[in-house]
């Protein structure tokens, strides 16, 4: 299979273009979280919103949990390049993830940050790029 091969977009859809991300030419943009910085990586303008990716740098670890929450998406994926994110879920997993750790979240999954280190840095993914957040009551207990 050459390099050059792709495969075509989705009907309708406009094709990914190249896009390349350097610390010089990214930005930090608004996020979700006010103890985090969110360096968006130019990944859904060239994939027309289809894919999202940013690095997320803790400004200060969190304070308090975020509370449970689901993503309105239909995946998000979380890579920890550094420092460490503890994490709980709907299915009972709570983990501390830590360097080299990644776990894909299904859109609708109900989940909870509990804590973070002061220097944790996140490379996050979402399909489709815009993603929401929407508060929820917490999983039953089991």
């Amino acid at each position: 299979m050459s390099s050059q091969t792709t495969m075509p977009p989705p009907a309708g859809a406009a094709p990914v273009k190249f896009a390349m991300a350097t610390g010089e030419n990214t930005a930090f943009v608004p996020g979700r979280r006010p103890f985090f910085k969110y360096r968006d990586l130019g990944v859904a303008e060239a994939t027309n919103g289809r894919m999202r990716a940013q690095v997320m740098t803790a400004i200060t670890g969190m304070t308090e949990p975020t509370g449970w929450h689901v993503h309105i998406c239909d995946a998000q994926f979380v890579y920890v390049l550094r420092g460490w994110v503890e994490l709980g879920f709907e299915n009972g997993v709570r983990r501390r993830f830590g360097p080299g750790d990644a776990v894909l979240i299904p859109g609708g999954m109900k989940h909870n940050e509990f804590a973070t280190s002061d220097d944790v840095e996140i490379l996050e993914l979402s399909i489709p790029g815009p993603m929401d957040t929407k508060p929820c009551d917490p999983p039953p207990a089991g």
